[in-house]
């Protein structure tokens, strides 16, 4: 039983690493440039380094958005095919 919790719980965080992985690195990337371009030309604007990343998070989730969905389509299916064996009848 603690095997399959372990499993489950194994295979939730590889899940939910796919899934945010696109989007957090992207947004990673675009930060680190604008913050290069602010320190170069010492622009300290709030909205000069969100709305870029918003843009980039939002065209990386509509890139990604059909990916994401079989992903996490998988990773239910698994957790239900699972139910009979934690239950104890298969």
């Amino acid at each position: 039983m603690e095997a399959n919790v372990m499993h489950i719980v194994a295979m939730a965080l590889l899940t939910a690493v796919k899934v945010a992985g696109p989007v957090l690195i992207t947004t990673l990337a675009v930060g680190l440039l604008i913050s290069i371009v602010q320190s170069a030309t010492q622009i300290q604007e709030s909205t000069l380094s969100f709305l870029p990343k918003l843009a980039a998070a939002a065209i990386v989730l509509v890139l990604t958005g059909a990916w994401t969905l079989r992903v996490l389509t998988g990773f239910t299916r698994e957790l239900f095919q699972m139910v009979p064996t934690l239950l104890g009848s298969g």
